[in-house]
């Protein structure tokens, strides 16, 4: 069964490599900085030598992922150009050589302001603000930079038909805007944030604006020296260089002519060059600072799993995910491709255009023909990557890839509801029409490298067998390490956890995302239970496996451990709480140090940390929540009340918090204002059936049972296998004189847990005779 969810709510964003290939780490000179004193020396020194690199760079993406704002660099009308949305007017203008906007600013009021920056180049080009504090702001609106002809060359919002006013943490001079937290480390080559908790303020530095040489290579003050010949020159291993990217080197990919698909001619050794592109191209919130070049991503950055927010079942992108965590689901991965087999590295440009680019490793007789695409040679439908890579579209504009490289699946799209290739072109026609042609054209519906779909969908709604079928594909090493990893951290919300064989395999898997899960998943079991099997990874060679176990055994005392464990729990845990520092500048950040701290039960530490999340975001549901829940444990429910009713005040549509207010009311025999606000909750966010089934429990308890089950029978219809609405619907049922339907959703019940002793017992009970109709 699953875990019932806790009222606190928990965010954490402190938020992948092999173990084996990260124990090599320490002795592998080719992925090993030559010198900890290495320093940056800047792109034009690079050219000196490195014209031909410097060229493709120019021009590029990275070259121009940020620039001062001149005539040279701004793409955008500011010619008295305006634009209205949402009853605001902005207006674009020239005062002497700068660009400026008067547009709404933080107090909701028009102002002028100057752009400093522009953010990116195509296919639209954001622009940034200068604020005080030492903050730069990206403002909502943006150029289109495609031609006309395309829709292009227009100003638009990137919150279209949205009102986002001053108030809201999207508005431009909001926390969700800030170029400093969110979007800097990738657009900067050594970026440091700098950011002042106490002052609360930036003094963020970067050794170049742009995406420039040594923000992939390195620093490169050794190679400098070794070029020139110069000081300890002959000491420096792969010529002075930071991180050696040459496993592409020497590499050859024939094509057998049995199977029309090439093999690599030497197995790839490590994932140096896909972990160092990761940085960037992944979803992942930053956990450390001091990268050095050539270690793995978790090392600094906590890779996101395939969670149904960020990820469709299937693994396909849903939210903003990049590149990474798509192409390590791909056959292409587990076969040895890496970034640059397709990319060229400086220009970022594709190797060769169209399917000549797919026909460096795949046969074109067998491929780019009709007999395999089924599409007339030459259109869209003909084009590998339509098929294979399709696009989701972004910040309006802005199709991109999904990398997972897959099979169309539009079987799938029936059974799951999963997006597919042929409907995104064939949008007038249903997926049943689709997955016929396709069984039509291959006399059946292929399965593809990615076979989890199915998996991570019955583990997302509770479907029956599921956390059956989660252990198996956690077992399954044929399958992409990050699907393993996310079926093991969806095992968090079931009972019972994992066997211990399976606790013990995740502990020592080759994969740091599988590591880092299975902390997870031992996360809403008692601690102390955990501890001895989760202790290894508390010396995991991998930083965000490290803070992931000290944020799961947070709490427990030193005692429990022997005394080499007690060193490394306490060094992760300061690890976990330097992370938190890190981005001291977000809500978030807090909430978690406040949540560490109120389980170490250190209450002031905790108080002080989740009231400043509240300072920094006041809309900051999350923080509101857990400070009441925090009162509550103090009994000072009154203050608790106030913090609740103050975030309605500016959230007022907030399910959370008309939750948690209402359950505060319940304690308070408050009924008829906490059956409002249990209502409330439930109306609001239909789709968390935790909120519905608390609030037929609470019209249960003030004798409205025929609501109760009305409500509860209507939620099922949504959420058919919530076990709590399932189990307290038989209750309902059986009180109010019904135990021939009570009996009804009792074998629902067991057909979800046809193990739970519980639930053997509630139909032995309703199966008596006397309870027979």
């Amino acid at each position: 069964m699953r875990h019932p969810v806790a009222i606190a709510i928990v965010v954490a964003i402190v938020l992948v490599a092999r173990w084996k290939w990260v124990s090599a780490f320490a002795a592998d000179s080719s992925t090993r900085p030559t010198m900890l004193s290495a320093k940056f020396v800047g792109a034009a020194d690079c050219a000196n030598c490195h014209e031909q690199e410097n060229s493709r760079w120019r021009g590029s993406h990275h070259q121009l992922a940020m620039q001062p704002a001149s005539d040279s660099t701004v793409l955008g009308d500011f010619n008295r150009a305006s634009f209205h949305n949402a009853d605001i007017t902005s207006t674009f203008s020239r005062r002497g050589s700068k660009f400026m906007v008067r547009t709404d600013g933080p107090d909701g009021a028009l102002h002028d302001y100057e752009i400093r920056y522009t953010f990116g180049v195509y296919p639209l080009q954001q622009y940034l603000i200068a604020m005080p504090g030492g903050r730069l702001q990206a403002f909502g609106i943006a150029w289109d930079s495609r031609p006309s002809e395309r829709g292009g060359q227009r100003w638009f919002s990137l919150y279209p038909g949205q009102r986002i006013t001053y108030r809201d943490s999207r508005h431009w001079t909001g926390i969700d805007q800030n170029w400093n937290y969110m979007c800097a480390d990738c657009h900067s080559t050594n970026l440091r944030k700098n950011y002042d908790s106490r002052a609360r303020t930036f003094a963020t530095t970067y050794a170049e604006i742009d995406v420039a040489c040594e923000a992939c290579h390195g620093p490169g003050s050794n190679h400098v020296a070794w070029a020139k010949k110069e000081g300890d020159w002959k000491s420096f291993a792969n010529d002075g260089l930071t991180i050696a990217l040459n496993e592409r080197r020497g590499v050859a990919w024939p094509i057998d002519p049995a199977t029309g698909n090439a093999r690599r001619s030497s197995s790839r050794q490590s994932e140096r060059e896909i972990q160092m592109c990761a940085r960037c191209h992944a979803r992942r919130g930053q956990v450390h600072e001091d990268y050095v070049h050539g270690q793995p991503v978790g090392e600094d950055y906590r890779v996101a799993l395939l969670d149904e927010d960020h990820y469709f079942p299937d693994g396909q992108i849903k939210e903003e995910d990049y590149e990474y965590g798509s192409f390590i689901q791909s056959r292409m991965f587990r076969a040895g491709v890496t970034c640059s087999d397709c990319h060229e590295p400086h220009s970022s440009a594709l190797r060769a255009s169209g399917n000549n680019l797919c026909m460096q490793c795949h046969s074109a007789q067998k491929y780019d023909s009709p007999k395999h695409h089924f599409h007339k040679v030459g259109s869209a439908g003909a084009q590998c990557v339509e098929c294979h890579m399709p696009t989701r579209t972004y910040m309006v504009v802005d199709p991109r890839r999904d990398h997972s490289i897959r099979i169309p699946r539009p079987d799938l799209s029936v059974k799951l509801g999963t997006p597919n290739a042929c409907n995104n072109c064939h949008a007038d026609k249903v997926a049943q029409w689709a997955s016929d042609a396709v069984i039509k054209w291959y006399g059946r519906a292929p399965e593809g490298f990615q076979r989890f779909a199915q998996t991570l969908q019955a583990g997302s709604t509770g479907a029956p067998g599921a956390q059956q079928s989660l252990e198996r594909l956690v077992a399954d090493r044929e399958q992409p390490a990050i699907a393993r990893a996310a079926a093991l951290s969806m095992l968090a919300v079931y009972a019972p956890p994992p066997t211990d064989s399976a606790i013990r395999a995740g502990v020592a898997d080759d994969s740091a995302l599988v590591r880092r899960a299975t902390a997870r998943a031992l996360s809403n079991t008692d601690p102390a239970a955990s501890a001895s099997t989760l202790a290894p990874l508390l010396s995991d060679p991998i930083r965000s496996v490290r803070i992931e176990t000290a944020e799961v055994l947070a709490g427990l005392p030193a005692g429990d451990f022997s005394q080499n464990v007690t060193a490394a729990f306490a060094r992760a845990t300061d690890e976990y709480v330097s992370a938190q520092q890190l981005n001291a500048d977000r809500p978030e950040a807090h909430l978690n140090l406040g949540l560490l701290y109120a389980k170490q039960n250190h209450f002031d530490k905790a108080e002080a940390e989740l009231k400043t999340a509240l300072s920094l975001d006041p809309s900051f549901a999350p923080a509101a929540v857990n400070l009441a829940d925090l009162y509550r444990a103090l009994n000072r429910d009154q203050e608790g009340e106030r913090v609740l009713k103050d975030a309605i005040n500016r959230a007022p549509n907030d399910a959370s918090l008309e939750h948690a207010l209402g359950l505060l009311m319940v304690r308070q025999k408050r009924t008829a204002p906490a059956l409002d606000m249990l209502a409330a909750a439930a109306r609001n966010e239909p789709a968390n059936a935790r909120y519905v089934y608390v609030y037929a429990v609470a019209l249960n308890d003030a004798g409205q049972t025929k609501a109760a089950i009305q409500t509860l029978e209507s939620s099922l219809k949504t959420h058919p296998y919530d076990r709590d609405s399932l189990s307290a619907l038989v209750t309902f049922l059986e009180q109010s004189g019904d135990p021939t339907k009570a009996l009804t959703y009792a074998k629902r019940l067991d057909e979800l847990e046809p193990g739970n002793p519980e639930v053997h017992r509630m139909l032995e009970e309703l199966n008596q005779p006397q309870n027979r109709r």
